[in-house]
């Protein structure tokens, strides 16, 4: 393993497949420096999951279009009254490179084409679109499914000597046209002919107004940092080594999960599922529309940004932050949030298809040459602008597998959990975990609700959920560990070792919790209804 330049700890490919074993950032250099376990940049991956011609098919397993709510906007209630189709899932990947894709737009707005560039052995194949959400429990419904489409294998992936970037440079296989389509999070189910396999192609059909809804905003940059399909991602190249990891990263590639959901299905889909199972009025962004569209986030009432979801723009912070100064409620529902800064840049297929982060190499950055920010972890130099300014929390390390410990019972938050101080809930805090630290700088007044006790890498320290109120009205919660959303979707005694063990107490607390969140949330600025009451000196001391 190559070792992290900052703080001298080795990662690596030993990081990544920890973390894709598990569902799974590294530490601190700069203002305040923490200590964290494992290595900033050397680091991991997820913890866990030419023929060209129309895709002109059918959408008749279920009404197309969406549904407006009365005063406008997308109704999720009347959306997911729509029945459901339980066989979404991708049972039969397949051989390897037998069948996958990409889209050449990350999100759309509904009635927006974007192509599709597939790689088959398989004579022909077949496209369904699902949307994800709840309805009743089966989370997809099928909005549209193609005629069998001719398939063929496309050429080899490129890459680029200076920057190690991948790129599948493959001729458009289908364009697909959403008109109908309703707002939401889809996947394209890709199904070839001939027992091939199947494999999935995420696209974001976006909202063009947020205002008054709540804002799902899908962490594509995350996802694709963590993509090494082609051989390299933003950790490490084929070798598994940190120097051998690609400078910028590209989302004209599929990814190289075994359903090619990238990081949706375990860090994103249970926390959507909760949202539109509770039908308030929900809106859908990727972190790249947050980051292009200045105003897109203006009159929202929350923003949700999900289990993990660690690279952002300055430009996507900016204009989060000025949504919560403006009165908008942040919801961090995972851990080790907005850490890398990160430069978009366009590809060949269109803008914002480059996802650039040089790490600890920044000051070899062409563009931090040309006099921008440097590409490099929030928190460190040049430019040091730690992420908890926003957050509240702080990154504090990895890898850790702790009980979450409840500390503060009577919060709004865990109103109806029944939770009692002390209580503990086997493995919900992990893979990685944030806490409040004052050395950073951190808004007031700040609750702490649970303070876990955690061992990383030898070192003691704690994870905490914390939630604090902004001068604009703005709550902003974050929950402190990346295991919350998949925590989501944990029913059973843990034995089976699903879901990291988290078993059904940790399941019923975290969607409680959650669903008191997102209903006060949804209704205006938290601060004014629920103003937080400062407890840092009682959890930490003077």
């Amino acid at each position: 393993m190559h070792q992290d330049h900052m703080t001298g700890r080795g990662e690596g490919a030993a990081r990544r497949r920890f973390l894709t074993m598990a569902t799974g950032a590294a530490t601190a250099a700069g203002l305040g420096a923490v200590a964290g376990c494992g290595s900033a940049d050397a680091d991991r991956q997820q913890e866990p999951g030419n023929g060209k011609g129309s895709a002109a098919g059918r959408a008749d397993t279920a009404a197309p279009g969406g549904t407006t709510a009365p005063g406008g906007g997308f109704d999720v209630k009347a959306e997911n009254a729509k029945p459901g189709n339980a066989d979404w899932h991708v049972t039969e990947a397949g051989p390897a490179r037998a069948l996958e894709g990409f889209a050449d737009k990350v999100s759309v707005l509904p009635g927006e084409p974007f192509g599709l560039h597939v790689s088959t052995t398989a004579p022909r194949f077949t496209v369904s679109a699902y949307r994800m959400g709840w309805y009743g429990g089966a989370r997809a419904r099928l909005v549209w499914r193609s005629e069998a489409l001719p398939g063929v294998r496309q050429p080899e992936h490129t890459l680029d000597p200076a920057t190690r970037t991948v790129r599948a440079r493959w001729p458009r296989t289908a364009t697909v046209d959403t008109k109908g389509w309703p707002e939401g999070c889809y996947l394209l189910r890709l199904d070839a002919q001939g027992g091939q396999g199947q494999r999935f192609v995420p696209v974001t059909v976006r909202s063009a107004s947020t205002a008054g809804r709540t804002v799902v905003v899908n962490a594509v940059a995350t996802w694709q940092a963590y993509n090494r399909w082609g051989g390299h991602s933003s950790y490490d190249g084929p070798s598994g080594g940190y120097a051998s990891r690609s400078l910028a990263v590209s989302f004209d590639r599929p990814y190289d999960y075994d359903d090619g959901a990238g990081l949706f299905l375990v860090y994103e889909a249970p926390l959507l599922a909760l949202a539109e199972r509770l039908g308030i009025p929900l809106a859908y962004a990727t972190t790249t529309d947050v980051a292009r569209e200045k105003r897109l986030l203006e009159g929202a009432a929350a923003v949700l940004s999900p289990g993990h979801d660690e690279y952002w723009s300055p430009e996507q912070r900016a204009h989060v932050t000025a949504a919560r100064d403006a009165g908008t409620n942040l919801a961090i529902l995972g851990a080790n949030c907005c850490f890398r800064r990160i430069r978009l840049e366009p590809s060949e297929l269109g803008p914002d298809r480059t996802v650039v982060c040089y790490k600890t190499s920044w000051a070899q950055d062409p563009g931090h040459r040309r006099g921008g920010p440097a590409t490099t972890d929030f928190r460190s130099g040049p430019g040091a602008d730690p992420e908890s300014s926003l957050l509240g929390v702080i990154y504090d390390g990895y890898p850790v597998d702790a009980p979450y410990v409840v500390t503060n019972p009577g919060h709004w938050l865990f109103e109806g959990t029944g939770v009692k101080a002390g209580d503990r809930f086997a493995h919900l805090v992990g893979v990685e975990y944030d806490k409040v630290d004052t050395g950073f700088p951190t808004p007031r007044p700040m609750e702490i609700l649970a303070h876990s006790p955690v061992v990383c890498e030898g070192r003691p320290s704690h994870q905490d959920t914390a939630y604090y109120t902004a001068p604009s009205g703005a709550g902003v919660f974050a929950t402190g560990t990346m295991r919350w959303v998949e925590a989501l979707d944990a029913t059973g005694d843990g034995s089976s070792g699903a879901n990291h063990g988290l078993d059904a107490r940790a399941g019923a607390l975290t969607t409680r919790v959650t669903e008191n969140l997102l209903r006060a949330f949804a209704a205006g600025p938290a601060g004014r209804t629920h103003p937080a009451q400062d407890n840092v000196k009682t959890v930490y001391g003077p």
